[in-house]
């Protein structure tokens, strides 16, 4: 890097750009984390395994997962909001929610929100027999056993439904199984268009499906086939999930009714015959490759078989390489194997070590628990801000008038500029006047001179009234200003006050995000982190609503009126041969970033009006 000092503070923004390229280049796995699809970067649900299109990790670092699959790499998105999902819940008046897999969160769910989880029997008994997990030493020995255990099932009949926890795994299963003839179909992030179809035939003779923690949640496999989507397949090769839709769709083809009713009743039987023979044969088999870090993805891939009283089987196959197993569990495991000096493919099948495994799992959860315990503890201190904020704005949105406040923020803002300028300990001739009005000017038009003032028993309280009331009386003289050209000043208020809070907020969420990221680092001195995120973001804030304030003041003051004769229009010249063209429109010299503003803050434009350009 040409770098004699990393760390020094001028290459602060190297380090940054250096910590997000080893980032991407050694955590952030493709078709694991992500997936490149079109010429972007998508993100991959980590739980559900589902695309996220239109959704971009932070800080630069999609910018650097781009550049590391030589993509073009897009502008950085800007947070225009942002709130936990937690807190979002939390604005409802009333919760409630239905789940098949809410026992294992119940705790969760009575401290976060204050809800009881309540476990409703099943419908019909259920049959499902959840085997022992099997263990292997090496990854490569497990997936060899996924296989034949896969194999063996097909040849007898059986559906089976493979669940694992990436697109990478799921494919390279795919890879064996194609080398052992076994045809399957693939379910993951790649190929999520036809999950439905898919996975509502997972339950027929001689189906393999291998799925990623997607698994079809919320789709019924019935043992035998869906007759409803095989009749619409075999009728018309393309099935129709809607009934409305489905009717139109027969219509437009020509098929009456019945013709589509007989179709339907004739595979339900055949359906029926085959679901017979899959009961016969012990159900639907679901295989896990891998333990989840949380059991409730576990408990819903094992949820899809078993449905409504219909027999099945599950089982899990580990190895001490699963990045479970790796974290939290494979010391056990290894010694015993190790003990018993077991080869590489001879499996642990122990109820004792599926029961460590579980444990594995509840400690990850409860440490995730206390993660996201933390992470709400930090955003309760950005929800009440935000309460505040879009408090502010929904009432200038529902129409409240403005123009009571301007004497308040008049003052604030005048308080502010005294404190800053005027020692009430030193003489007035000591007073930094030329600073004070040279700020105030960039504010309003102040309509006197230091020189004007009378220093002689001259106090603070007389200076700031004086400076009040004279803005006050310009701001008077703008509204008449206003009403003499017709003009709606209150409605511009509100205008002007939206686009301030909106343009500050954004900023300010940006800077919150950046303390949240280094406030950690002060428990090195001993503080604690939270209460130092605290004090911050209150300081942070009172600076953000004391910006809003000024800003809007300063729009509000040198907002210039266009006189009629002054607003472009377009106009018709007589050109060669008496035809008619369009007046070229007036066009304004282009203001450098770093110009003055022409609003004459004295601020450079880009830190001005040039902020929301």
């Amino acid at each position: 890097l040409g770098v004699d000092n990393l760390y020094d503070h001028i290459n602060t923004p190297l380090v940054h750009h250096l910590q997000n390229a080893l980032k991407a280049k050694e955590l952030y796995r493709r078709d694991v984390d992500y997936v490149v699809t079109e010429g972007q970067v998508v993100i991959v649900d980590e739980f559900t395994g589902r695309l996220m299109p239109g959704r971009r990790w932070s800080d630069g670092l999609h910018q650097a997962i781009e550049a590391k699959e030589g993509l073009r790499v897009r502008q950085e998105n800007q947070t225009l909001a942002t709130i936990t999902l937690q807190n979002y819940f939390r604005m409802y008046e009333k919760l409630a929610g239905m789940t098949g897999t809410a026992a294992t969160e119940a705790a969760e769910f009575e401290e976060i929100y204050g809800l009881e989880v309540v476990v409703i029997p099943t419908n019909l008994p259920m049959i499902r027999e959840d085997k022992n997990d099997v263990i292997y030493k090496t990854e490569e020995a497990k997936f060899r056993a996924v296989v034949e255990d896969i194999a063996s099932c097909y040849q007898r009949g059986q559906p089976v439904l493979v669940g694992t926890i990436s697109i990478e795994k799921s494919e390279r299963l795919s890879a064996m199984l194609r080398k052992r003839g076994i045809p399957h179909q693939v379910l993951n992030a790649k190929h999520h268009a036809r999950e439905a179809e898919i996975v509502a035939q997972a339950g027929r003779l001689k189906t393999v499906t291998i799925a990623t923690n997607m698994a079809g949640r919320g789709t019924d496999i019935m043992l035998g086939g869906n007759p409803r989507m095989l009749a619409q397949k075999e009728l018309l090769g393309r099935v129709e999930m809607d009934e409305e839709a489905w009717r139109r769709t027969l219509e437009e083809e020509g098929i009456p009714w019945e013709e589509w009713e007989r179709k339907l009743a004739e595979v339900t039987a055949r359906c029926e015959e085959e679901k017979k023979r899959v009961i016969e044969l012990g159900g639907l088999y679901v295989l896990g490759t891998e333990r989840h870090e949380a059991r409730r993805i576990d408990n819903q891939l094992r949820g899809r078989s078993e449905r409504q009283g219909d027999p099945g089987v599950s089982r899990f196959y580990l190895s001490l390489e699963d990045d479970l197993m790796r974290v939290f569990a494979s010391q056990t495991v290894a010694s015993l194997m190790d003990r018993l000096r077991l080869p590489e493919d001879m499996p642990i099948e122990n109820r004792m070590v599926t029961r460590a495994i579980e444990t594995a799992q509840k400690n990850v959860e409860a440490n995730h628990f206390e993660m996201r315990k933390n992470l709400l503890k930090y955003d309760d201190v950005m929800n009440t801000q935000r309460e505040v904020i879009y408090g502010e704005r929904r009432r200038i949105l529902e129409g409240e008038d403005l123009h009571s406040r301007v004497r308040e923020m008049v003052e604030e803002v005048v308080d502010a500029a005294i404190a800053g300028h005027v020692d009430p300990d030193a003489y007035p001739e000591d007073w930094d006047l030329e600073g004070l009005f040279r700020y105030l000017r960039t504010i309003y038009p102040v309509t006197f001179e230091p020189s004007q003032i009378d220093l002689d028993g001259v106090t603070p309280e007389a200076l700031r009234d004086a400076l009040v009331e004279d803005a006050l009386e310009v701001y008077e003289k703008r509204e008449r200003e206003f009403a003499e050209q017709g003009q709606d000043i209150r409605e511009l208020e509100r205008l002007v006050m939206l686009r301030v809070i909106d343009n500050r907020w954004r900023d300010h969420l940006y800077d919150m995000d950046h303390l949240r990221d280094s406030v950690g680092l002060r428990s090195f001195a001993g503080r604690d982190p939270l209460v130092e995120y605290q004090n911050e973001a209150f300081r942070t804030f009172q600076e953000l609503i004391f910006n809003i304030q000024e800003e809007f003041l300063r729009y509000m003051f040198h907002v210039r009126l266009a006189r009629a004769e002054e607003r472009p229009s377009l106009r018709v010249v007589e050109g060669e041969g008496g035809k008619g063209k369009k007046a070229e429109p007036a066009r304004s010299q282009k203001v450098g970033r770093n110009a003055p503003c022409p609003c004459g803050s004295g601020k450079k434009y880009k830190h001005c009006c040039g902020r929301s350009a």
